[in-house]
């Protein structure tokens, strides 16, 4: 459903105002964006994706060498009178923003060459905590057709948390699962919307100059939200961003002031349809496992005061009744003993350590994760 809102007091009955206890959840507002934004409950988004006008400067019609015209971006909504007035629009809505977030909050904000260092310092002088910029580079980019340049081939997303204390969500072990077991980077190659994705108006054009790929968003909602997590989009055209959270099991809200995006949007929505919750479900994170002290392996009996613990090179140290090791004069933890043999300056005891049973070499780990799988 669509609301067109133009201020506070037209968004009262929709509760959708500072002091209303709900959230618009999985609706499209129509409006100004900062407007808006500034009419929602503070603190309660967990994630906002940005994908502002990137105030291209467009000067002239571009064609291709067959002299056919470059659909480029000349809208209205994408034109500033100069970067002082575009910095003040960043800034404004970028601090709109911030109060929306929940404490431990985060945002994406995408952009290009033209306009994403000054987006970058606008988050940092605005408060936002920098995680991470990631380069999209595109496997299929549009050509420099004047050849007087490189070809533009790359975007820049900045992925930043509300605060610097921020215990912000990151998903790690599903985006390296995502990435065949290899931990991701922050150069992501994925290509621009072609051919079924690309969305059509009446007329057989492009909806929307700028439509991103849903392959972009999946990675980032995947990677830094939660199942039922709220997620922010305000520009939300032709809906990218809200498809792919309805389809993840996350709650979107979209903000759009143009309304024949949000109709192209609002008609593409009602056509997703959410995962199951055992296809939503992904890799958990280890360090949100419950914490197993390796002296309860002892207190409990899974291992003995005396038996002997080897790494891979037969090297051995025994287990203590307090939970230690000591192997020839080095004394501490799994952890540091482990160190100590290696000469490194940190050890995971937890998958350095092997004991026997019934002639086996067994690695200790199996110990934790059983008394875990009791803990669950």
């Amino acid at each position: 459903m669509t609301i067109e809102t133009k201020s506070c007091a037209a968004a009262r009955p929709l509760k959708t105002c500072a002091t209303a206890a709900e959230l618009p959840l999985n609706q499209i507002l129509g409006g100004d964006c900062i407007e808006l934004m500034n009419s929602l409950p503070e603190s309660s988004i967990d994630l906002i994706f940005a994908d502002p006008p990137y105030n291209l400067q467009l000067k002239g019609d571009l064609y291709r060498p067959d002299n056919s015209h470059v659909d480029a971006v000349d809208d209205a909504w994408d034109q500033f009178s100069s970067f002082a007035a575009y910095d003040r629009f960043t800034q404004d809505w970028l601090k709109a923003a911030r109060r929306l977030l929940k404490p431990h909050g985060a945002i994406w904000v995408i952009g290009s060459y033209h306009n994403v260092f000054r987006v970058g310092a606008a988050m940092q002088n605005a408060g936002y905590w920098i995680l991470n910029d990631v380069v999209w580079r595109k496997s299929n980019p549009m050509p420099n057709f004047r050849g007087k340049r490189l070809t533009n081939a790359h975007e820049t997303l900045i992925w930043a948390s509300k605060e610097e204390a921020s215990k912000y969500t990151f998903n790690y072990e599903a985006l390296k699962q995502l990435n065949e077991g290899v931990q991701m980077r922050s150069d992501w190659v994925l290509p621009i919307c072609t051919g079924h994705e690309r969305l059509k108006n009446a007329d057989g054009d492009k909806a929307h100059p700028t439509q991103k790929p849903e392959s972009l968003l999946h990675r980032v909602i995947l990677g830094t939200t939660n199942p039922g997590d709220v997620v922010l989009d305000p520009f939300f055209g032709t809906g990218t961003t809200g498809a792919v959270a309805k389809m993840l099991g996350r709650e979107y809200i979209g903000l759009e002031r143009e309304a024949a995006y949000r109709e192209v949007a609002e008609e593409r929505l009602s056509r997703v349809r959410k995962f199951d919750k055992e296809a939503l479900s992904v890799t958990g994170s280890k360090r949100a496992e419950p914490r197993v002290p390796f002296g309860q392996l002892v207190e409990r009996g899974m291992l003995r005061p005396g038996e002997m613990l080897t790494n891979n090179r037969g090297q051995m140290a025994k287990v203590r009744a307090d939970g230690t090791l000591i192997a020839d004069d080095v004394r501490g933890s799994i952890h540091q003993v482990g160190a100590a043999l290696e000469g490194a300056p940190s050890c995971n005891g937890w998958t350095y350590w092997n004991f026997k049973r019934d002639g086996k070499t067994v690695p200790i780990d199996l110990l934790r994760q059983q008394i875990r799988a009791e803990m669950s």
